[in-house]
């Protein structure tokens, strides 16, 4: 069985070609127009992920997110300004993501050197990244060449982001709707190997699955079931 450092790095090469569809990217894209630009990213993300080591795996999240609404292209992070138009960032999917002050924070140290060239969808590529590996995963290689999307709407953002609790019809569903298959299902879940997840996440798989107190959904691993219980009890 191949580690976890496997499905992080193929959780990448889909992101990279979801994000692909606007441009071609190109490993060392801004070599002539910003040769330092991945130094850059890489040494603040050194210098700053490990007074909040959280934010790598939620910086991870921000850029799956941000890849399954039209591509890898930063709209997660713009915000609304004016009209009736709401953007992804206001979407129930997002309104836990951490880290835009990371990303602007970096995006500024570039815009310093290189005024205009790097795509704020490139800062969050690399910054998911260098998070990664600073806080102990596997390094891989991340094309650049991304390009910023000006169209950002909540509505695309609840109906294309997969939600934890969706079964695997939706899953499934929602995963072919952005050109991905099964393998590509199995290969991106099994990226989630950093970060926590709340148990009111998948507490009714376990206490109260069928709407009567106690039940359990019998589609979960029993013995998973229970470790996941004897967790819940060291804790409480």
């Amino acid at each position: 069985m191949r580690g976890s450092g496997y499905f992080v790095v193929m959780f990448f090469c889909f992101l990279a070609f979801m994000g692909s569809t606007e441009g071609k990217l190109q490993m060392g894209f801004y070599s002539k127009s910003c040769p330092n630009a991945e130094k850059i990213v890489q040494d603040y993300v050194n210098s700053h992920i490990h007074n909040a080591p959280s934010l790598a795996a939620s910086i991870l999240r921000m850029h799956f997110h941000d890849c399954f609404v039209r591509g890898c292209d930063s709209s997660v992070l713009l915000n609304t300004t004016s009209g009736t138009n709401q953007t992804e960032k206001l979407a129930v999917p997002n309104s836990t993501l951490r880290g835009f002050d990371f990303i602007d924070r970096v995006k500024s140290l570039l815009e310093a050197a290189c005024p205009g060239v790097v795509s704020c969808a490139d800062v969050i590529a690399l910054v998911a990244r260098d998070g990664v590996v600073a806080t102990g995963g596997p390094s891989w290689k991340v094309p650049t060449g991304r390009r910023d999307g000006t169209i950002s709407r909540t509505s695309e953002a609840m109906n294309n982001i997969p939600a934890p609790t969706s079964n695997f019809t939706t899953l499934r569903r929602l995963f072919s709707n952005q050109g991905l298959n099964l393998k590509d299902l199995v290969l991106l879940s099994g990226a989630h190997t950093i970060g926590v997840a709340h148990c009111t996440s998948f507490s009714n798989r376990l206490y109260n699955f069928t709407g009567v107190l106690g039940s359990q959904d019998p589609a979960l691993d029993s013995e998973y079931a229970t470790v996941l219980k004897a967790r819940k009890v060291q804790k409480s």
